[in-house]
């Protein structure tokens, strides 16, 4: 039996979990070379990759997965089996049945490993951070080609803006269903800086969503030093080693960057433009919609940018940007207090973070706050429909064979 029955359920987070060499068949002809030489000096990805290539970690996991025996409980543990574990994770021909076990009408596909790219675009080498962009787009669409219901997500650095419309383009052209930017801005410009707009427009054409994603946390590390002992601990995850504290800094650069999307303009200017920001969780997300609309009134009259704006803030939010709340975070409060059309639902499959039964998660939070079905529905699929627009294809909106007769 399927994990959702009789309803129809989008899922706006799923991985693929790469191996090491997931990108040589990808790169253009030159570039193959200096990834692996930029990926081998990292500190972080050697403690991480390093030791599990030594021991032969991949090639132990291929193995498991051709063993019979192991395969015949993959369906019972659909949700139990994480990571390089997982149905699914990297054997691309998996993955059909794994959506058919799990009962969705379709997943918005994200990266694992290649999520650690976003630092090529950092500098200062844009000829690395764009070539490894594109293998990894060709990657995704690729792996997601078995199945309709799978919907590649392409990652567009914006540290060279003429390359990032190039590179949107190509995406858009290869199959891309979404557009990945960083929510961290360069050092050189901000997300809304006006050479971008290329960007926004063409994906507003296409009627494409910008997406957010996390991608490690951005911990000061300063904060590390408190002269106790356990303050380093930390869990790891599909997106990197995480903490308590940790957890409470994820959600700031997208803080910071909404709301300059917000004030400067690209919101209003491309009012058809939808924004999701995903694994970043939503408790902050009823606040921020306070603060942008405090901010409005506190600074409306001396800045000319804020009195040209089409609608307050919170209601160009509600128009224009989707959240997925973690399992953990109290879904029901965070909808009651920010609108029924922001949140979505996903399962973040087959990252530990999403725990074994992330419907039960947000069912029970949502009940607690008594919200109405059509607000359930909203949160399982409306909000994805809409966020996803042309990404996903009039007859997977609603398949009838989801819903019992």
């Amino acid at each position: 039996m399927p994990y959702v029955e009789n309803q129809i359920v989008h899922d706006a987070d799923a991985h693929i979990v790469e191996m090491p060499d997931c990108l040589d068949p990808y790169f253009d002809p030159g570039m193959l070379e200096v990834y692996h030489e930029a990926r081998n000096q990292e500190r972080e990805f050697r403690a991480r990759m390093a030791p599990l290539i030594e021991m032969g970690a991949f090639d132990k996991w291929a193995a498991k997965h051709d063993d019979p025996e192991f395969r015949a409980g993959a369906d019972e543990n659909v949700h139990r089996r994480k990571m390089y574990e997982a149905l699914g994770a990297f054997r691309a021909g998996d993955r059909p049945h794994v959506l058919d076990l799990q009962g969705y009408a379709s997943q918005l596909i994200f990266t694992s490993l290649c999520l650690r790219n976003f630092d090529f675009d950092k500098g200062p080498n844009m000829d690395l951070a764009y070539a490894s962009a594109r293998a990894h787009n060709r990657m995704m669409v690729d792996y997601c080609s078995v199945d309709r219901r799978l919907l590649p997500t392409a990652y567009i650095p914006i540290a060279d803006m003429k390359r990032t419309v190039t590179e949107a383009r190509y995406a858009i052209e290869l199959g891309a269903k979404a557009l990945m930017i960083p929510a961290h801005p360069p050092a050189t410009h901000s997300h809304a800086h006006i050479d971008l707009e290329p960007l926004w427009a063409m994906a507003q054409e296409a009627g494409l969503p910008i997406v957010f994603h996390i991608a490690g946390t951005e911990l000061p590390q300063g904060y590390k030093f408190t002269g106790r002992a356990n303050v380093n601990d930390t869990v790891s995850g599909g997106d990197g080693d995480h903490n308590s504290l940790g957890l409470i800094a994820i959600p700031h650069p997208i803080l910071l960057t909404l709301s300059a999307l917000m004030f400067d303009g690209v919101m209003c200017k491309f009012p058809k433009l939808k924004f999701g920001v995903i694994e970043l969780g939503a408790s902050w997300l009823p606040s921020l919609m306070k603060l942008l609309d405090s901010s409005v009134l506190a600074f409306s009259r001396h800045e000319e940018r804020l009195r040209q704006l089409s609608a307050t803030p919170s209601e160009i939010i509600r128009r224009q940007v989707r959240v997925t709340p973690y399992p953990t975070d109290d879904t029901g409060w965070i909808i009651a207090n920010s609108g029924p059309e922001i949140c979505m639902y996903s399962s973040d499959y087959p990252h530990p973070e999403g725990g074994t039964d992330p419907m039960k998660r947000f069912r029970a939070s949502m009940e607690a706050a008594n919200l109405p079905q059509a607000t359930f529905d909203a949160f399982l699929r409306e909000n994805y429909i809409d966020m996803m627009g042309e990404g996903l294809a009039p007859d997977l909106r609603y398949p009838k064979h989801l819903v019992a007769a």
